[in-house]
């Protein structure tokens, strides 16, 4: 979040750079409020284009193998602009290179989900999706323990619904 902060200072003095140029060649025709007009433009311009681009420059840099399940799309009263279009504030993806099953219950897979939000750190969670009973629960507790057949008990299951994106790409991904 700092270096956006420098980066939309930094197209401010750039585009009131050039404000101060036109107003010079122009040799004073322009008027002198053009200048820090064309900064607040120039930040505004570099703040929007941050926003509607993170996600997918954000995505690009995850490696061959994660694929988004999920985006979040956000409208807000302080970002006028999202009721154009939304902005993508935050994503669930499955990374299929970790997928994991035990020959004993070859319906259960334990893969990686990639949680990202802007401008917080990316999470990795581990999670065990049942694909026959079209269910999934989290890894994260302490009473989570894997048996040597393969079994998982301490887990709380989440039934999901028919279609679950996050389900159909972590029991196809391996």
């Amino acid at each position: 979040m700092f270096f956006e902060l420098i980066a939309a200072v930094v197209a401010g003095v750039a585009v009131a750079g050039i404000a101060m140029g036109l107003r010079w060649i122009s040799r004073g025709f322009l008027p002198k409020w053009i200048v820090p007009a064309a900064a607040g433009l120039g930040m505004l311009s570099f703040a929007i284009w941050s926003e509607y681009s993170w996600f997918e420059r954000n995505v690009a840099t995850q490696p061959t193998g994660v694929i988004v399940a999920w985006n979040n799309e956000q409208r807000s009263f302080l970002r006028p602009w999202s009721y154009y279009q939304s902005v993508v504030t935050r994503y669930t993806a499955v990374d299929t290179r970790t997928v994991q099953r035990h020959p004993n219950l070859p319906d259960q897979v334990i893969v990686d989900l990639v949680l990202a939000a802007r401008w917080q750190r990316t999470a990795r969670v581990k999670v065990l999706f049942d694909c026959a009973a079209g269910r999934r629960a989290d890894l994260m507790g302490k009473d989570v323990k894997v048996a040597e057949d393969g079994a998982i008990t301490g887990a709380t299951w989440t039934d999901l619904s028919p279609g679950d994106r996050l389900l159909e790409i972590a029991c196809k991904g391996s």
